[in-house]
């Protein structure tokens, strides 16, 4: 255990005292940490070994991955050590970044849990590597939607519509919103080409869509949100347009540092990390909030899939009226 004077001094840096508290609930390797704390990799490991040369962490190596966790004092320091727990845990009430840190650790030990997918993620290579004669994802993917109810769905940022044109082939109608006018006049002609009555495109903004509120049964934001200026509207946007017990699917890229996306492809925003869209969801009001990365290119920069699934809670109050969170 540290000296008192030396452990006051390590914990005067909110960095320091964000990794300690981390490692007060979890044993944690340096890229979950960075995972969490959003922090480069350089960062992280320069605290770490201030933090252990003092005698606060200590490591030990689980195959490839070396894992920290708070050192355990012998019994002459238990005392001090509780103290510096106390001193550490009044230090962590002041920073706003420790109640997001533990949401984002939340989703760090939930994919650790997550030993099937990591399974049928193995099995997800073969597929893609390995010829099957009538085997294909868009024949996967177009039987799924013919199992889907026929709902009302709106399809936010939707382009020239290759989604839409997917649903409506099962929806009782979908909604195609684009701000761009060549965009919905493109997928307006497409749409009638291919007999789609059911399919309605509309000019306008992903965070003022023109759509009545609680209108639909189903909101998709697939690769749009990071084109967005204000990610949080867009949300909200979609919570008040869906029906009590209606659904998010949110399909975008993980956060990545790839810049020329910016210029490339007119991004706003380098992706999303899980707890960052988690807690966007939450904010808006949508519950039951799922995220998982289910798809990471092969090609350079590496892009990554993020998906979240929300849903508007279905709550009356004593009067009969629908209250939404």
């Amino acid at each position: 255990m540290a000296s008192v004077l030396k452990s006051l001094s390590l914990i005067a840096d909110p960095t320091r005292v964000r990794i300690l508290l981390l490692l007060k609930q979890e044993e944690l390797s340096v890229a979950e940490m960075q995972e969490v704390l959003s922090l480069p990799q350089s960062n992280i490991s320069a605290q770490l070994a201030k933090l252990k040369s003092a005698g606060l962490v200590s490591d030990r190596r689980s195959g490839k991955n070396r894992l920290y966790q708070l050192d355990d004092p012998n019994a002459k320091d238990q005392p001090t050590h509780e103290h510096f727990l106390a001193l550490l845990e009044a230090a962590g009430m002041e920073l706003r970044e420790v109640k997001k840190d533990a949401e984002a650790l939340k989703v760090v030990l939930k994919k650790r849990a997550q030993t099937a997918q990591a399974y049928f993620d193995a099995l997800a290579g073969k597929f893609g590597r390995h010829y099957i004669p009538g085997r294909s994802w868009k024949g996967l993917g177009e039987t799924l939607l013919k199992l889907m109810p026929p709902l009302v769905i709106a399809d936010l940022g939707a382009g020239e519509g290759t989604l839409s044109q997917l649903l409506a082939q099962r929806a009782k109608k979908v909604i195609a919103v684009d701000n761009s006018e060549k965009m919905v006049t493109y997928g307006s002609d497409l749409a009638k080409q291919h007999g789609f009555t059911n399919l309605e495109y509309r000019l306008g903004d992903i965070e003022e869509p023109p759509i009545p509120p609680l209108s639909v049964d189903l909101v998709f934001l697939s690769q749009a949100l990071h084109h967005a200026q204000n990610p949080e509207r867009a949300l909200k946007a979609a919570f008040t347009i869906l029906r009590p017990g209606g659904r998010i699917v949110v399909l975008d890229l993980l956060k990545h540092q790839f810049e020329k996306a910016r210029d490339l492809y007119a991004d706003v925003w380098l992706g999303f990390s899980e707890s960052d869209l988690h807690e966007m969801l939450g904010k808006a009001g949508f519950k039951k909030v799922e995220t998982s990365v289910v798809h990471r290119e092969s090609n350079s920069p590496h892009f990554q899939t993020l998906l979240a699934l929300a849903e508007k809670e279905n709550r009356l109050t004593s009067t009969g009226h629908w209250s939404g969170s």
